[in-house]
């Protein structure tokens, strides 16, 4: 037995990174998963190697009408929707505040922000006529402290985090969960794309970057948010609303009690000296 048998979600973002692994994780906890993405080929790979378990649906979620056909065909194939991931994401725009042309603002802001709303708002009529369903939104510590990402996407993710309490107030009414996850430094092709590398490019070496990023400090994996995801999405988690889970291994806690006191024992030597 599974932790979600019989269980129908859909996941945005799905081809690579955090949003693939979840695709996994939900389909070895026995549910069936309709995911979407924008790269035809990486979806098409996932499915074949995945089964009848899975189908992926070409969508960019920055455009309305696409996230409500993706919604729609999930509804039409299942006649449910038991949980929704908001998954979808990408660094955005970087650099300097002067710097940042609005074009490139309201890009940013379509896919990390916009696109949550809108898969929110084509998913509760059918989780309200159901009475039941969880839906998860992807947030991440960036929203919580300043230094975690770029200007545009920190204020975006804050903005994920606050909308899914605003909903959660509403939804629960209809006995439907909503909640967020907020990951912290997980090693996933989303960070080299931050630097400038394709899509194709950042999963290639995907390897090099683990090893660079563990070498800096607490690196989580894609796993570690995917099996968050499971667990918000099970009953497991029923009586879990309006929460922003923080999976980070407690990065944004502070300095480690080590270094805080032997950064404190150097203060008091320094004054008795």
């Amino acid at each position: 037995m599974g932790r979600l048998d019989e269980h129908i979600a859909m996941i945005t973002g799905g081809t690579s990174g955090i949003g693939r692994r979840t695709v996994e994780r939900f389909v070895e906890e026995g549910a069936r998963v309709v995911f979407t993405g924008r790269r035809e080929d990486k979806g098409a790979e996932i499915s074949a190697g995945l089964g009848d378990a899975v189908a992926f649906v070409r969508a960019d979620v920055t455009v309305e009408g696409e996230i409500e056909a993706a919604i729609r065909f999930t509804h039409e194939r299942y006649g449910r929707i038991d949980s929704l991931f908001n998954n979808a994401g990408a660094p955005g725009v970087g650099g300097s505040i002067r710097n940042i042309e609005s074009e490139d603002f309201d890009e940013t802001v379509a896919l990390l922000f916009k696109s949550v709303y809108l898969g929110m708002k084509y998913v509760t009529p059918i989780m309200y006529e159901q009475g039941s369903g969880s839906i998860i939104n992807n947030a991440s510590v960036a929203g919580h402290r300043t230094g975690y990402g770029p200007h545009i996407y920190s204020a975006c993710k804050a903005a994920v985090a606050h909308l899914t309490r605003s909903v959660a107030t509403e939804t629960i009414e209809k006995g439907v969960r909503c909640n967020a996850i907020s990951p912290g430094f997980i090693a996933t092709p989303i960070f080299g794309r931050s630097m400038g590398l394709t899509a194709d490019q950042a999963e290639d070496r995907l390897g090099e970057l683990e090893a660079m990023a563990s070498s800096a400090g607490a690196v989580g994996e894609a796993t570690d948010i995917a099996d968050a995801a499971v667990f918000l999405a099970s009953d497991e988690s029923k009586f879990i609303n309006g929460v922003d889970l923080v999976v980070d291994g407690g990065a944004i806690v502070g300095r480690g009690w080590t270094e805080a006191n032997r950064g404190m024992g150097a203060i008091a030597q320094h004054l008795r000296g």
